[in-house]
């Protein structure tokens, strides 16, 4: 009998060190799986601030897009409706029909050409060179009459 009580003791020891044995390996995983998940967390929640910061300033550059897009229409409405515009569309017409002048009438060519050319030079002269010197410092004729201030009374 003392056998069997020696040998339930020797088993319980053996029984208890490996309880011992698992149980510090099953806190130790545990503890392990607690540090994984926190760093996880942590992870997961630097990355949500990342992309909320990102979200953020994607709809505010959104808005700053927007505000601009509104402006640049306004502006081009504004621009379509300049005074000059419909001067220049009406010379792009004009510049259609003499070039259409040109290639269906045999004799408008030449003729266009040389009007052209002197149009030009007049052009050339009135907005630079000796003309406009000229015509700032020169004045321009009236048609008021001349008032004679020759002493007429006597003489």
């Amino acid at each position: 009998m003392e056998m069997f009580i020696y040998g339930l003791c020797i088993g319980l020891a053996i029984a208890a060190v490996t309880a011992v044995v698992s149980a510090v390996r099953v806190s130790r995983v545990r503890d392990e799986k607690e540090k994984e998940v926190q760093k996880y967390r942590t992870m997961l929640t630097d990355r949500m601030e990342v992309e909320s910061d990102g979200i953020r300033k994607v709809r505010e550059e959104n808005e700053e897009l927007k505000k601009a897009n509104e402006n640049l229409r306004i502006s081009l409405l504004a621009l379509r409706d300049k005074p000059g515009r419909k001067e220049l569309q009406r010379l792009q017409v004009l510049q259609k029909a003499a070039d259409r002048l040109t290639l269906n009438s045999p004799g408008f060519g030449p003729v266009w050409q040389a009007a052209l050319k002197e149009s030009e030079e007049e052009f050339q002269k009135v907005y630079s060179g000796f003309l406009p010197f000229i015509k700032r410092h020169i004045p321009k004729p009236t048609n008021a009459e001349v008032i004679d201030v020759s002493d007429d009374s006597g003489s």
